[in-house]
């Protein structure tokens, strides 16, 4: 990886300490992290350094630097065509499957670079886990068996009798054990979309992920399956940093914590033009581009 010292970046403000079990919490500064749980350290901070990116020849995201605290909810918001989801991608290490794509910069996992040499490919795909827009679990494969698929993956070994707390677990925080806990052995490809979309969250927190990236989680979703995955998201936030990818204003104002805008001029790569805490950045925003696009005048 290589960065540019000397080029101007936009970061959010260093992070204080967390306060004390037990304290009254209340939503994200946009300089704070937060741990919903009370519990202090448990949480991992990503932060993206002086990410430059390429397939092939084409730039697509220009020296773009964002602090995503632990415990916050950070929303990716812009027009299509801006490099959100590539810049997703980059945070877990996916945007090296591409056979053309290049990239410049550091990812930090509480301080150490997931692209480090030293650092392995499965270590930093277990501590980031993704879930994708279009619901994938494997459909030849029962709900209990999707759950248990990233142990699998990881090479992780388990008890029988652990694997079934893990499954409930992960069911449960994923939103989706009340529905399914009588028929654990069904496909789960026969599940609803929404329900397929709960059980890949619960896939990917049983590999116990300490960010978890959503990429337009909710898109193919009506508004029933989209409430109950937003509630689920806040309720995640207690113990795994979330980073999304959301096209929604609405569910941007309503689950998260901070937001980065994101813009890509007419040939030009995307940048952040600006970020915050939500409240400020659609009550307030510091860039009339920003005002013009929560406000949907483009976009």
């Amino acid at each position: 990886m290589t960065t540019d010292p000397t080029a101007d970046t936009m970061t959010i403000p260093a992070v204080p300490p967390p306060p004390p079990p037990g304290a009254d919490v209340p939503r994200l500064d946009p300089a704070t992290s937060i741990d919903r749980s009370g519990a202090p350290g448990s949480l991992a901070e990503l932060e993206a350094r002086e990410i430059t990116a390429w397939f092939g020849d084409h730039k697509v995201l220009d020296r773009v630097s964002l602090t995503m605290p632990a415990g916050g909810i950070t929303a990716l918001i812009g027009p299509s065509g801006c490099g959100k989801s590539t810049f997703l991608r980059i945070l877990n290490r996916m945007h090296e499957l591409v056979p053309s794509a290049q990239l410049a910069g550091e990812v930090l996992l509480d301080g150490e670079d997931i692209y480090d040499p030293g650092k392995r490919l499965i270590d930093a795909r277990r501590a980031i886990g993704m879930v994708f827009q279009k619901p994938n679990p494997f459909p030849a494969m029962s709900i209990r068996e999707n759950v248990l698929a990233g142990l699998k993956l990881t090479g992780t070994r388990m008890p029988r009798g652990d694997k079934d707390d893990l499954v409930e677990s992960c069911l449960v925080k994923g939103g989706l054990w009340n529905e399914v806990k009588d028929r654990l052995d069904a496909p789960g490809g026969g599940l609803s979309g929404g329900q397929q979309q709960r059980l890949c969250i619960a896939r990917s927190l049983a590999i116990r992920p300490r960010v978890l990236l959503m990429d337009e989680p909710c898109s193919a979703l009506d508004p029933t399956s989209t409430r109950v995955i937003e509630e689920t998201m806040l309720e995640l936030a207690r113990e795994v940093t979330i980073v999304i990818v959301t096209h929604n204003m609405q569910q941007a104002a309503r689950v998260s914590d901070q937001c980065a805008f994101f813009l890509a001029s007419q040939g030009q790569p995307g940048v952040i033009v600006e970020h915050g805490n939500t409240e400020a950045m659609f009550q307030s925003p510091q860039d009339s581009r920003t005002y013009d696009y929560v406000n949907g005048r483009f976009g």
